[in-house]
C-alpha cells in the first residue's frame, strides 16, 4: 500500500494497471490543500479528508477501483449561512472500461453502474475530490437554525399581504 501526502501536485496513475495488481493508495488530505471548487462549498477549510483508494478486479472480471472517503466538515447552511458540521463518509467504485461502446453497453445494463473510460494516466487526487464533491450536500440546511437573526429579520418587516388587504380598505370619513 502507497501511503501519499496530499499536495497540489496530481499523483498519476496507470488506473487498469493499478486494478489489475490489486493496488492500494491511502492518505490524508488537508481541507485547505483541496482544489477551490471544493473549498467554495465549505464554511471553512479546518479539518482533513482520509482516502483510500483500492484497485481490484470485479465478479465479471473487470478492473476496478473503490474510492472510500471519510471527513468531518464545516458546510454552509443555506437558511442562516452559519456553518454546519457533516460527515463525509462515501464508498463508491468506479468500473474502467478500455472502449467508449463497451462502456456505454455496460451502463445500459446496469443503471446502477459508475464507469469511466481508463485513460493511460489518472490523477489519484482530481478523482478524489470529484469524489468529495459528489458527496457534498446540494443546499444544506440546519433543521432548526436556532437563530434569531432570522426570525428578528422577518419580525422587523411588515407582511406585504397585510399592507396591501390595509390600502384595500375603504378609508373611514
Amino acid at each position: 500500500m502507497y501511503h501519499a501526502e496530499f499536495m497540489s501536485k496530481p499523483i498519476l496513475i496507470d488506473p487498469l494497471k493499478f486494478a489489475r495488481e490489486g493496488r492500494s493508495l491511502a492518505g490524508k488530505a488537508p481541507v485547505g490543500e483541496l482544489d477551490e471548487r471544493i473549498r467554495s462549498d465549505l464554511a471553512d477549510a479546518s479539518g482533513e479528508v482520509s482516502y483510500q483508494l483500492d484497485g481490484f478486479i470485479d465478479e465479471v472480471r473487470r478492473p476496478a477501483l473503490r474510492i472510500r472517503l471519510t471527513a468531518a466538515l464545516s458546510v454552509t447552511c443555506q437558511r442562516c449561512l452559519d456553518g454546519m458540521p457533516f460527515s463525509l463518509d462515501t464508498d463508491s467504485v468506479l468500473t474502467l472500461f478500455t472502449s467508449q461502446d463497451k462502456l456505454e453497453e455496460a451502463c445500459e445494463q446496469d443503471d446502477t453502474l459508475d464507469a469511466i473510460l481508463a485513460e493511460p494516466e489518472l490523477d489519484a487526487i482530481a478523482l478524489i475530490e470529484d469524489e468529495i464533491i459528489m458527496g457534498l450536500p446540494h443546499s444544506p440546511k440546519h433543521d432548526d437554525c436556532g437563530r434569531d437573526t432570522l426570525s428578528l429579520a422577518k419580525a422587523d418587516k411588515p407582511n406585504p399581504f397585510a399592507v396591501l388587504a390595509a390600502l384595500k380598505r375603504p378609508k373611514s370619513e
